[in-house]
């Protein structure tokens, strides 16, 4: 199994960022698929979820109306569009799998993060 997150980077305040997740190993179309972020000194917070078939999403209320998770199962893909970022959503940004196939929030494999950081 590997899951490889991409696209973190310098924001300001305002700025918009792209995040993807290369998925292989294991049956892409068939998971829930979270985003989970850590922040300096802080434990594990999920930030958002989508469904296998893309028609249900979830959302952490810190994100709501900002982020938008989607996902290309031919390409085993993850995305996060992330709009209107504060400092507050500085963190390494994980890619992860639901462990079950509803939302558990139990998470068995994940990737190594990216890393977002407010450049103000």
């Amino acid at each position: 199994v590997q899951v490889v997150e991409s696209g973190g980077g310098l924001v300001q305040p305002g700025g918009s960022l792209r995040l993807s997740c290369a998925a292989s190993g294991f049956t892409f179309s068939s998971a829930w698929m979270f985003w989970v972020r850590q922040a300096p000194e802080k434990g594990l917070e999920w930030v958002s979820a989508i469904k296998f078939s893309s028609d249900v999403t979830r959302y952490a209320d810190s994100v709501k109306g900002r982020f938008t998770i989607s996902r290309d199962n031919a390409k085993n893909t993850l995305y996060l569009q992330m709009n209107s970022l504060k400092s507050e959503d500085t963190a390494v940004y994980y890619c992860a799998k639901d462990k079950y196939y509803y939302c558990s929030t139990s998470w068995d494999y994940w990737g190594q993060g990216t890393q977002v950081t407010d450049s103000s």
